[in-house]
Order: structure tokens, then C-alpha cells, then sequence
């Protein structure tokens, strides 16, 4: 029996990527959509989700808006990584189709059902409001896997992972809720990159795998430049991975705090690694990853969409 997902996401050449890998996944049945602000803004992010919904005709799957700013800070968009757009690089048409008329926590509240698995993939905005407008549905929640976070590195800044910094408050109020929570952070997806090859090699398997270069083509100047890399990680792809298959992430269950201070540490994860605080282990840490399996697996899914 397929398990029953809901993405919470701010598309973004990963979260398009991970759209992807869901869709082409007969182990998942995606029961709705829903954006965020994040990479880009809220407009951007939900037409980008339409735009891959529509690409591989799977339209009868709705999306859902969701909040256009995080809960207090100011809104801050990841453009220099993502383009004007969002999802710079391929030429997708306009979409034909349109969000529901609901807001995504309304929708949410009203979709989720024992045993749902929320993936969120951007900032927590949207789940920190549904926990706070209906916290009965945290008994129904089976789990939430998200992506984001890190036990030992920044992205946006030194202490901070991109999707926890922009709206700490948020994650911090998941991390309390007593929910079964998955942390994919940076220390896994920056093990598992997607390289020139592999994008060559999916261009030549269909329209999807020229999708695919086309974001990869974008998406790798900035880890180029930043980095110096050869590769790009998918981060937002490694939770729906998985979700999918529990054998390609390590996980150590370890306590986990949310700074909401000031903007020097704003948003770092502090994971109890070794148990030297002694917290309470309220999530399951991402610590390693077979990288070669992880993508390996998602480009014969991928492929497998033609």
C-alpha cells in the first residue's frame, strides 16, 4: 500500500526535483501540494509547482498556497541561488491550471488522516501555523520528514541551514510538538551530489531528464562559484528518498534545539550528537548517506518518467 504524502514546498530547482522524484514514486500517492515562500516568493513558488504538475500531466493533484513571509522575521528570498524565477534555466509555459481556493493550512488541517507523512521542503511557515490553528492534527500526523537543518554547518550563514533560518520560530515549534520528526539537514545532502554525468545521461531518457539537465545547468553555477564543486546537491530530494527508502540516510535519534536569538547564531540546529547535554531525542538526525545509492536511485526514477 502506497504511503500517503503531503509536500509542503517553495519550488526551487531541488523541491522541482524532489516534485519529480515523488511523482515518478509508485511507493508514494501525493494527495496535494502546498507553497511557501522561500526561494522565492510565494507567487513564484506556487507557479512553479503548477508548472511541474503540468509538465508531467498530473494535474489532477491540487496545490494549495500557503504564507507569503515567515511568522516574524522579514521575508528574505534565496534568488542568488534560484533566479528571478525560482527555477531559472529551463523554459516551462505558463500553467494552464490554478491553485485551490484555500489556504494551505486550511487545506492541510482538512487532508490530513492517520498515517499521512508531511514532507516539507522550504521553510516551516506553513506546518508552524497548522500546529498553532489546529494542534489536534498532530495526532494524525504519522510523521513529518523534512529537509533542512544541519548538525555542524550553514548555508545562508555560518550557523544556519537556509529553510531553519528563515523562519526559526516556526521550526522551533515543530521541533517541540512531540510529532515524529525527521531532520534531513546539510550534513547528508552535501554528500550526495548530482553531477554533469548524470544529468548528460538523463537528458538522453526523455523530456523529464531534459528538465532536469535544463534546472541542473542553472542550479550548478552557484555551487560552482560558492564552492567550487563539480556537482549540486538535491537536497529537498534526499527526504522524499527518503520516505521512499529508509536504507540511504543514517539516522541517529538525538535532541535538537531551534536558536531563536540573535541574527549571529538565528537558526542554527544544535544537535546533542554525543548526548552531552543529555537531551531528549525529539527527532531523528540525518548523520550519513550511501551517496552513490541516493543517486543512483533518483536518476532511474527520473528516467523512468520519459
Amino acid at each position: 500500500m502506497a504511503t500517503r504524502v503531503l509536500i509542503d514546498c517553495d519550488p526551487g530547482h531541488d523541491d522541482a526535483i524532489a516534485l519529480l522524484l515523488a511523482l515518478a514514486s509508485p511507493e508514494l500517492e501525493v494527495l496535494g501540494i502546498t507553497t511557501v515562500a522561500g526561494n522565492q516568493t510565494l507567487d513564484k513558488t506556487t507557479v512553479n509547482a503548477l508548472k511541474i504538475l503540468e509538465f508531467v500531466g498530473r494535474t489532477e493533484i491540487p496545490v494549495a498556497a500557503g504564507a507569503p513571509r515567515p511568522l516574524v522575521r522579514e521575508p528574505y528570498v534565496a534568488a542568488y541561488v534560484h533566479g528571478e524565477t525560482g527555477m531559472d534555466g529551463p523554459e516551462l509555459p505558463d500553467p494552464q491550471i490554478e491553485p485551490v481556493d484555500q489556504h494551505a493550512v486550511d487545506f492541510l488541517a482538512e487532508r490530513i488522516e492517520p498515517g499521512v507523512v508531511l514532507i516539507p521542503t522550504g521553510p516551516l511557515t506553513n506546518i508552524g501555523l497548522l500546529l498553532a490553528h489546529y494542534p489536534e492534527v498532530a495526532d494524525r500526523i504519522a510523521r513529518i520528514v523534512l529537509m533542512g537543518g544541519a548538525i555542524a554547518e550553514g548555508n545562508v550563514t555560518p550557523a544556519a541551514e537556509f529553510n531553519i533560518w528563515a523562519d526559526p520560530e516556526a521550526a522551533a515549534r515543530v521541533f517541540t510538538s512531540g510529532i515524529d520528526v525527521t531532520m534531513v539537514g546539510l550534513d547528508v545532502t552535501h554528500k550526495a551530489l548530482i553531477r554533469p554525468a548524470d544529468t548528460q545521461q538523463l537528458a538522453t531518457t526523455g523530456r523529464t531528464g531534459k528538465l532536469v539537465a535544463d534546472l541542473f545547468g542553472f542550479y550548478q553555477q552557484f555551487h560552482t562559484e560558492q564552492y567550487g564543486w563539480d556537482g549540486s546537491p538535491v537536497h529537498d530530494a534526499v527526504a522524499v528518498a527518503h520516505v521512499i527508502r529508509d536504507d540511504l540516510v543514517t539516522i541517529a535519534d538525538r535532541g535538537v534545539v531551534i536558536d531563536t536569538g540573535g541574527e549571529l547564531s538565528r537558526g542554527r540546529t544544535y544537535v546533542d550528537l554525543w548526548g552531552r547535554a543529555n537531551w531528549d531525542a525529539n527527532a531523528h538526525v540525518g548523520v550519513d548517506i550511501d551517496a552513490q545509492g541516493f543517486i543512483g536511485f533518483l536518476v532511474e526514477r527520473l528516467a523512468s518518467l520519459g
